[in-house]
């Protein structure tokens, strides 16, 4: 079946859930013989592609970005504050236009750490978009996965839950990703083959896709290949 056909099969046989993995910015732009902080520009470019390709082709009910981890402040000073300008640049530029499409922008991770300038620019647009029915987008931005399950203990042992009351329905509400479904299909651009501490507790049985192809390269044909192989694969749960 050609890629193109997708989008007119049976909803069901898509996922709800996408996350990605945004890889390779950093390469694309040595590749190009450009500084790094150039593949950043360059990977929202393709961010903003993404979102409105998966929502306007496909009408995906979640999508979650992963643009910034809890172990990236260990980069240079200079690539870590050309990523916060991108995404500032991002949340500032398109959180009116997403609003009209219907789009609703939620934060995974620990939003107190980052700069003051972008806290206020992701809670306002939160605030904005936070009726919207359409798409869930999520940008897990200084994120990581085995921090977010610590603060989900954090706040149960706060909360004083006692353990018996304590299952995974329960877990899950503690998380980030609170009233998120977990993951169908998580894609990893760049060719690295792990998930570098992303959304390890709601990707327990997702479907992975690995690429090598960069993620500022990573276009509307690279999209349908991904769905078209999220497609041809038999989800068993863990049952036969």
């Amino acid at each position: 079946m050609e890629a193109a056909s997708l989008a007119a099969e049976e909803k069901t046989s898509l996922p709800r859930h996408v996350a990605i993995i945004m890889d390779g910015n950093g390469r694309w732009a040595e590749d190009h013989g450009l500084p790094r902080f150039r593949g950043h520009i360059a990977g929202v470019e393709s961010a903003r592609s993404t979102i409105r390709y998966l929502n306007s082709r496909y009408h995906l009910e979640y999508l979650t970005l992963y643009g910034f981890s809890t172990e990236n402040w260990n980069r240079s000073q200079d690539e870590v504050d050309g990523i916060f300008h991108a995404f500032e640049e991002v949340v500032d530029g398109e959180s009116q236009e997403l609003h009209r499409e219907g789009v609703s922008l939620r934060h995974l991770g620990r939003l107190e750490e980052l700069p003051q300038s972008l806290q206020q620019k992701l809670n306002k647009a939160i605030k904005l978009t936070e009726n919207n029915t359409g798409m869930t987008l999520s940008f897990a931005f200084n994120y990581g996965g085995r921090s977010e399950i610590l603060d989900a203990v954090r706040r149960i042992l706060t909360e004083g839950i006692p353990p018996q009351n304590i299952d995974e329905e329960l877990f899950s509400r503690f998380l980030y990703t609170a009233g998120i479904p977990d993951v169908d299909l998580l894609i990893r651009t760049g060719g690295e083959l792990r998930i570098s501490n992303f959304l390890i507790w709601q990707s327990a049985y997702s479907e992975y896709y690995f690429t090598d192809v960069l993620w500022p390269d990573f276009d509307e044909k690279e999209i349908d290949k991904a769905l078209l192989s999220y497609r041809q694969r038999q989800r068993r749960f863990g049952g036969l």
